[in-house]
């Protein structure tokens, strides 16, 4: 029994750490989608597919370079935003101002969804503790009234 739980630790193990391990070529493939085109036709990097650009297969050759010189996806990305401008990745980076790009619209969202429902609950305590204020009946000077719309409004 002990041997069956240690083969599967082993096993489970193996499969953990090799889920680390990737292609060159994925890795390629993944960081090249996750850029633009600087040539201006607004297409990623790897699609770029109109007849003459002058910067795609100059930046494809650079992201090879890069990664085959070995740095993370990370400090790649930095390395072309740092040369083309921060227009070049094709969504913003996690980490630092990056991130208020991500987090704002839904924390917006959120606090205009909870403002709206608190201002709503505050109108309707305030509707429902309103008391009527009460008329007072006067019925001679209702009576001298309505006599006074009929004479108006007669033809």
């Amino acid at each position: 029994m002990l041997r069956r739980w240690g083969s599967g630790l082993i096993v489970c193990l193996l499969a953990v750490s090799m889920l680390g391990a990737r292609d060159p070529g994925a890795r390629f493939n993944k960081i090249g989608h996750e850029m633009m085109c600087s040539c201006g036709c607004g297409q990623i990097l790897l699609e770029c597919n109109h007849v003459g650009c002058p910067d795609s297969s100059r930046m494809i050759n650079e992201l090879r370079t890069q990664v085959a010189g070995g740095g993370s996806d990370t400090s790649i990305q930095n390395w072309f935003a740092a040369k083309y401008g921060a227009v070049v990745l094709a969504a913003p980076m996690r980490g630092g101002f990056d991130n208020v790009a991500w987090i704002m619209p839904l924390s917006v969202f959120f606090f205009a969804t909870v403002g709206t429902a608190v201002l709503i609950r505050v109108w309707k305590l305030r509707s429902s503790q309103r008391v009527p204020l009460a008329m007072p009946r006067d019925d001679k000077g209702l009576d001298v009234m309505r006599e006074r719309i009929r004479r108006e409004t007669e033809y």
